[in-house]
């Protein structure tokens, strides 16, 4: 574990070494700085980690104090930077919501920190699947080529592909719900019209690729809409939008008081819906780049008093 430990600790000093990098040559400052992490390191990772979250039920059953993530999609230094003002495990507990790859230009190093962090404290860090978690959809949006520009280098061409499928058969291990202290239901989407009784998200299946329709489709891809009637088609062309009516049924008939979702841009990096009955979180401050949007991580505290830490946009044009 002490390599475990030492890994981590370095993966922490991206902020730092990125700096250096750029004081050293200005013009690499509008450029990705990337860590030189191995393929078969990130191999061996995923490995590793895909033991654990086999062991882990489809929805976690959790408690406060915790510290709930939204999306990160590849912003590795933002993700660093929200870590150092939210203290580390094993002083303190994580949820982390899902879409951790794509759009941004560290994937890996986002992924390989979540890894190694579960490995070593899998009692403090806990991590859902996203719709993004899925090599249907990462393909497309950037993680696939991120894994083949870093990995399929000179002799070895296949690399960047073991590397791919590698952590996608990891990512689509990981668990798909949480329930913290009975009373705070999270997902990374939303509901589904096929699932009345949360207890009824153990029966899935989740060890697969992300199916077109049916609830772990919905958990993974729905969004809040005050304008839907009900259950209503998404503008994604995938699952449903649901309005406050369902989801009043839905904290019902579970006992529920709070939904905490992530999945959509929201400027504030978070933002309310049905008299504060759901939140939405989003971890990516000015968001690909070019969307001035702030970044925030909700902390719930052992009196389930929610606060926010917030990543304003350092530079909108980037």
């Amino acid at each position: 574990m002490d390599n475990f430990v030492s890994f981590v600790n370095h993966l922490l000093t991206y902020e730092k070494q990125r700096g250096l990098i750029n004081s050293k040559n200005p013009e690499f400052i509008n450029k990705p700085f990337r860590f030189n992490i191995s393929g078969d390191v990130m191999i061996n990772l995923s490995k590793k980690v895909i033991n654990i979250f086999k062991q882990e039920k489809n929805m976690l059953e959790l408690s406060v104090p915790i510290n709930l993530f939204g999306d990160i999609h590849g912003q590795y230094l933002d993700m660093v930077r929200f870590l150092k003002m939210t203290g580390l495990p094993p002083n303190q507990k994580f949820l982390f919501l899902g879409d951790y790859v794509d759009r941004g230009p560290n994937s890996i190093e986002v992924v390989a920190l979540l890894f190694a962090m579960k490995i070593l404290y899998p009692d403090k860090v806990f991590i859902l699947r996203g719709n993004h978690e899925c090599p249907d959809v990462n393909k497309g949006y950037g993680f696939y080529d991120e894994c083949i520009q870093r990995f399929s280098q000179g002799t070895n061409q296949n690399l960047g592909l073991k590397v791919f499928n590698s952590i996608n058969k990891a990512l689509c291990a990981i668990p798909i719900a949480a329930l913290i202290d009975k009373k705070v239901f999270c997902t990374h989407g939303g509901l589904s019209p096929n699932l009345r009784n949360i207890q009824d998200i153990n029966k899935i299946n989740r060890f697969s690729k992300i199916p077109d329709s049916g609830p772990l489709c919905d958990l993974l891809w729905a969004d809040p809409d005050s304008n839907s009637d009900g259950w209503s088609h998404s503008q994604r062309g995938v699952s449903y939008t649901f309005n406050e009516k369902v989801l009043d049924e839905f904290m019902t008939n579970n006992n529920i008081e709070l939904v905490c979702r992530a999945h959509q841009l929201v400027n504030n990096g978070y933002q309310f819906f049905n008299n504060n009955k759901l939140i939405t979180l989003f971890s990516a401050p000015n968001y690909c780049g070019s969307c001035g949007n702030d970044g925030a991580v909700m902390k719930i505290d052992e009196n389930f008093q929610c606060s926010f830490l917030i990543i304003k946009p350092v530079n909108k044009k980037n």
